[in-house]
Order: structure tokens, then sequence, then C-alpha cells
């Protein structure tokens, strides 16, 4: 879903070291960079790693995403994955992150207008209850990783 360097920062790396193999980690890290990038269920709900990118115009763009590939530092690929929503956020703003972009709920409603979509489904945040609303109830965060890095409560 990321790209190998994120995953040896955040502890999959070591994970697999310490269960496995390192040679596990890496055939994971090549089955990450052939996975898709989002997908469109039931052509209602967007569903992404990360979240938006101001330079998505049309969803067939991502059909033209070469797979397999690493991460970019920036651009499409990289919004997709690393992109954040912000609730209080009109527009678009750099991410804290460093990488990629925030977007407010204007943002939201307006790639649903567009797209004729009634959802926008992500994950990339620790949310406290393993899923959260914004946008009134327009897109959903969702982080099935309970008790993350060992260092969150969620």
């Amino acid at each position: 879903h990321e790209s190998s360097s994120i995953n040896r920062i955040y502890g999959f790396y070591d994970e697999c070291k310490r269960r496995y193999s390192i040679k596990l980690w890496r055939t994971f890290g090549d089955v990450f960079n052939c996975l898709p990038v989002a997908a469109l269920v039931e052509d209602k709900i967007f569903c992404m790693h990360g979240g938006l990118s101001n330079e998505l115009i049309d969803l067939h763009q991502i059909n033209l995403i070469a797979r397999p590939c690493q991460v970019p530092d920036d651009g499409l690929l990289c919004d997709l994955l690393w992109a954040d929503p912000d609730r209080d956020l009109a527009g678009w703003a750099h991410s804290d992150r460093g990488v990629s972009y925030t977007f407010g709920a204007d943002v939201i409603r307006d790639f649903l207008d567009k797209h004729d979509l009634d959802l926008i489904c992500r994950a990339h945040q620790v949310v406290e209850d393993g899923y959260e609303f914004q946008a009134d109830r327009k897109l959903v965060t969702i982080f099935s990783a309970p008790n993350y890095c060992g260092e969150f409560e969620n």
C-alpha cells in the first residue's frame, strides 16, 4: 500500500525480520508495488489509501499509472497514497507530513459531485474508534491497526 522505505520506518520491516525473514519483507514490497492504488465500488464509492489529488481530473487517469512502480515524492500516485482530509481547511494546503497535500470538506463535496459519487473511503490516519466520518459523512477514514506502533490506544 505504501513504499518499502515507509514500511521500514513504521515497523513492518522489523516485524517481518523478527518473525520471518527480510526476504519476506522484500516480497511484500514487490507485491505492494503491484497493488491497485484505488478502487471504485458499485460506481459510487471511491476507495484509496490516502486521499484526493488536485491532479486528478478524470478517474481514468488512475488506470494510466504504470505498475509496478516505486511511489514518487509528488503527483497523483503520491497523493492517492498520502493525502489527508482536514476538517479545519477549505481548499488545498501542503501537508504537515512533508509530502502530498491536505484538503477540505469543500474539495470532497466538489469531487463527489463532479464524479457522481456518494462516498470516499480511505485509511492512512489513526482514528480513535477504528473509523471516522468527515464532510457530512461524505468521507470515512477506516484504520484497523489497534495500538498502532505501540503509541496509540485506538
